[in-house]
């Protein structure tokens, strides 16, 4: 018998991928634009393209995704979330690295729901850099400071 995946999920719930993020992955509707967007987010962490444009409103979604190795995404929070009957929307902030700059995506995303399943629509990014100093906390979201954290990557 196989065990299931006992992994953090990287939308950072504090649950196992399996019982998170994985099962939508694996093919069941996200209930909610925030389950979608935090399933959207794992799926940027663990690279699976295919997963980002099946969730990507058809009128809207670009014919390819570029694997990006560059770019380690390492915290989501979740700023707000809503649903007005069929439309949903969620501000997020996705902290990231590129080798040693760390960044900010910060996004207000609208979402629809059609027939019972929840798709990305748009959003309205903005990328601010972030300087970390040595005894910061660090950007990852540990509770650690940099120096002893991220900042030996």
């Amino acid at each position: 018998m196989t065990q299931p995946d006992r992994t953090a999920c990287p939308c950072g719930s504090g649950q196992a991928l399996a019982d998170c993020c994985g099962r939508y992955h694996a093919g069941e509707p996200a209930p909610t634009p925030e389950a979608l967007m935090r399933s959207r987010y794992s799926a940027f962490v663990l690279d699976l393209p295919d997963y980002l444009l099946a969730t990507w409103h058809p009128s809207t979604r670009p014919s390819s995704l570029a694997s990006d190795a560059a770019t380690l995404w390492k915290r989501l929070e979740v700023l707000e979330s809503g649903v007005e009957g069929e439309r949903g929307r969620v501000h997020f902030r996705a902290t990231f690295r590129e080798g040693r700059r760390w960044s900010v995506l910060e996004e207000a995303s609208r979402f629809v729901r059609e027939a019972g399943r929840w798709f990305y629509i748009d959003g309205n990014p903005a990328v601010h850099r972030l300087k970390p100093g040595r005894n910061a906390p660090c950007p990852c979201g540990s509770g650690r400071k940099f120096k002893a954290c991220c900042g030996l990557a």
